[in-house]
């Protein structure tokens, strides 16, 4: 019986629950012993030229062992010379964002680095900072005056042609915005180097040993084989681990200069506002159709915020771009998008990267076109959904959907959530005047995942001669469960206990090659590398089996309840691992294999979120939340429930609590836990997981990514039911998040207008 797709606890959950667990602030070991402390100089100011520095006072502190500026930078690589928007390793002539690192103090202790950067003094000439992203692009303020504006990637064309919204009995306007998210990670970065002659190891906090390599070998101006990286235990990452930043290059640059490890972990306030940001887009746009619910056009004009250095902005509006025409079948999509700079923190990937935003903004314009035309939003979206029948679908965006039941998910979360009777009681609270509210929320997705397919990942597997097998993978758990799922592949392929199998990632010296962790590629990618490599190291097997055993390799046969080889019809006789592995001799029973999917797949599903909203205080309580999240076959479902609670709660999060935000001069106005407002389990009810699995044809376990499903669905789910519950009082819509204060306004509006409309 194949150990594929039943419910196995986690490994790895004993030891990083207690204190197993290792991580790069923990590291206690020889190289790092002695090592000194960074502590960061950050701007203060959104934009500045930087007129001065005063290292002198620093210098003097006490344990401090040296300062560096920009100035003393003069063994690295410089910018290069055709990019006028390089992000420095430390800011030299002006800063772009509050929290730019200006400086770096090195001292014996941690505590003395907190005393010693308040004594660094940097003379700033103030200039004017623009921080919406609509301003930025009028480019009255320009970041970067040499490149004489502020958008760097303008896609799309320059007029769109309006004759399709012209034939609509009903077109619909808006302006949504897909507000700032910061990543949160229980870790916050960190980062320690040590040389050893020419050769440097830095230990790291993020989701990609080997491009982590290439980027500091890069900002070193060494070879990557001077550089070896090491992940070990990582606490979360969303995206902003995703290779490293320049404060982790600096570390290492530090230790080759002053010629002694080096060690750095930033402050919960320091990740807040340095650590890069998410989601920050402004969607302008327009849906036209007719009252039968058909949907026949779409346009999204839309601007990425990419925040003061371009980074991966670009990338984001494209994956945005790419999933605009989410789970309809319209007729017509026009899409443009501007990448724009603005003086706050740079954006980059964020648990979803690009699509939830497209899937928030489409989903609520749904529900408007649903009320605009009288009609259930269940009913509005069943049709309009791509039918079964017509996958593989190609959208409007070139994208080919490899399988879907788009309709069938639907109609399962309503049939699960008791969909008519919540509206009943929906109706019996609206009569009653009751001043709890209750509302609910829809949405239908579709999400691309190992969009980078043609990077593929690294798997080996390697039979010991105890019997024990290691895998050794690109991919980089932080907190995914790779370990799990690597061993139960193995054991399904070749029968080796799942406790004798280790898995190794994270270290590019043991896996040179690799593509990391990120865009729910893990599974269908690097599972499937160790998948494949499982079935080539039985093929490896059957051979020797054969001779040893002088029978004819089609007819052995792998028993794998006993992970022992044997003569079809003649159990009797059997080879286990620890044998065939030790008749492989010196070369090994072991399989290297780089898997590139031929295409990425796409996983979708259906939520309907119930909330209770008190019109008295604005308060919004999410009191249900039921979703189907369809990734093709559960290689576990403990896993995969594990994917999905988080991302449903990182997907509520920004529907009602979560904001980066800044005031008009550029500060940051939510730079604690204090004042952000992460969601925490008191916040949230027990949620209602429906399973459904339709498998891809794209790997040969037909397995899609879950990783970021719960985070698409959720948000607009519980944002569109904020509103159904307001609706019946002229509530069309209320930004995210959807707090108390922004949800009571919109109570009071209503309610003025329509005192306004009596008299």
């Amino acid at each position: 019986m194949s150990v594929l797709g039943t419910r196995v606890v986690r490994i790895e959950d004993p030891r990083l629950l207690t204190t197993g667990a290792t991580y790069v602030d923990d590291l206690r070991i020889p190289q790092l012993a002695g090592a000194a402390f960074v502590t960061y100089v950050r701007s203060p100011l959104a934009h500045a030229r930087i007129t001065g520095i005063d290292v002198s006072a620093a210098a003097e502190a006490p344990g401090v062992v040296a300062v560096f500026t920009a100035n003393d930078l003069d063994d690295v690589p410089p910018p290069p010379a055709d990019n006028p928007l390089a992000e420095p390793l430390l800011a030299k002539d002006v800063v772009r964002y509050v929290g730019e690192p200006v400086a770096m103090v090195i001292t014996e202790t941690r505590a003395q680095g907190e005393d010693a950067v308040e004594l660094v003094a940097v003379d700033y000439e103030p200039l004017d900072a623009v921080v919406d992203v609509e301003e930025a692009a009028k480019d009255e303020v320009l970041l970067f005056p040499e490149a004489g504006t502020n958008i760097v990637a303008p896609n799309g064309p320059e007029e769109f042609d309006d004759a399709p919204f012209a034939e609509c009995e009903v077109v619909i306007e808006r302006t949504f915005r897909n507000q700032r998210v910061a990543p949160v990670p229980m870790e916050v970065r960190s980062a320690a180097a040590a040389w050893d002659g020419e050769r440097v190891t830095v230990w790291s906090s993020n989701q990609n040993a080997q491009t982590t390599r290439m980027i500091i070998a890069g900002g070193l101006g060494v070879e990557p084989d001077k550089v070896r990286v090491i992940t070990p235990d990582v606490g979360g990452g969303f995206g902003a681990k995703i290779g490293v930043d320049r404060d982790t290059v600096l570390v290492a640059w530090a230790a080759r200069r002053l010629g002694r490890a080096v060690r750095w972990t930033e402050t919960r306030s320091e990740s807040l506002i340095a650590m890069q940001h998410g989601r920050a887009q402004v969607h302008k746009v327009k849906l036209g159709g007719n009252r039968d619910g058909k949907i026949l056009a779409y346009r999204m004009d839309f601007m990425q915020d990419a925040g003061a250095y371009p980074r991966v902005g670009p990338l984001l509006a494209n994956f945005t771009t790419l999933m605009v025409p989410a789970v309809y079948e319209i007729p017509t999509v026009q899409i443009r998008s501007k990448v724009v700079l603005t003086n706050t923190t740079p954006v980059g990937a964020y648990r979803g990267a690009g699509r939830p935003e497209a899937t928030a903004t489409i989903e609520r314009l749904v529900d408007i076109f649903a009320d605009e035309i009288g009609m259930d939003p269940a009913e509005v979206r069943r049709r309009n959904l791509i039918p079964a029948d017509k996958f593989p679908y190609t959208t409007a965006t070139g994208l080919v959907y490899d399988s879907g039941e788009y309709v069938k998910a639907l109609d399962r979360v309503l049939e699960a959530a008791g969909y008519e009777e919540l509206r009943a009681e929906q109706e019996r609270r609206r009569a009653a005047g009751d001043t709890k509210l209750l509302g609910i929320g829809l949405s239908s997705y579709v999400e691309v995942t190992a969009l980078d397919f043609p990077n593929g990942e690294t798997g080996r597997v390697v039979i010991h001669r105890d019997g024990s097998a290691t895998v050794y993978t690109g991919s980089h758990t932080q907190g995914q469960g790779h370990a799990t799922s690597w061993a139960m592949i193995v054991q399904d392929q070749l029968g080796i206990p799942m406790d004798k199998v280790t898995v190794i990632h994270g270290d590019t010296d043991a896996i040179p090659v690799g593509t990391g962790t990120y865009a729910s590629r893990s599974l269908q990618v690097g599972g499937i590398a160790v998948h494949e490599c499982a079935v080539k190291i039985k093929e490896q097997a059957r051979e020797l089996a054969a001779r040893e055993l002088e029978a004819d390799p089609a007819d052995l046969v792998l028993d794998t309840d006993s992970g022992a080889w044997h003569v079809q019809g003649v159990p009797g006789t059997k080879l286990d691992w620890a044998r065939l592995a030790e008749l492989a001799g010196e070369d090994g029973l072991t399989a290297d294999v780089h898997f590139k999917p031929s295409r990425p797949t796409f996983p979708f599903g259906a939520h309907l979120a119930v909330v209770e909203v008190d019109t008295e205080t604005g308060l919004v309580r999410l009191v249900r939340h039921i979703s189907l999240d369809d990734a093709g076959p559960l290689i576990n479902p403990i896993l995969a429930e594990g994917q999905r609670h988080g991302g449903i709660a990182q997907g509520v999060a920004q529907a009602l609590y979560e904001e980066m935000a800044y005031d008009a001069e550029g500060n940051p106005v939510t730079a604690s836990l204090a004042d952000y407002s992460m969601i925490s389990a008191a916040e949230l009810p027990s949620f209602e997981l429906l399973t459904m699995e339709t498998p891809t044809d794209v790997n040969p376990l037909g397995v899609k990514g879950i990783g970021e499903a719960g985070t698409i669905g959720a948000t607009p789910a519980v944002q569109n039911a904020v509103v159904d519950a307001l609706s019946h009082l002229g509530v069309r819509h209320i930004e995210m998040p959807a707090t108390p204060e922004r949800v009571w306004k919109a109570i009071n509006e209503a309610r003025g207008s329509e005192k306004r409309a009596a008299q």
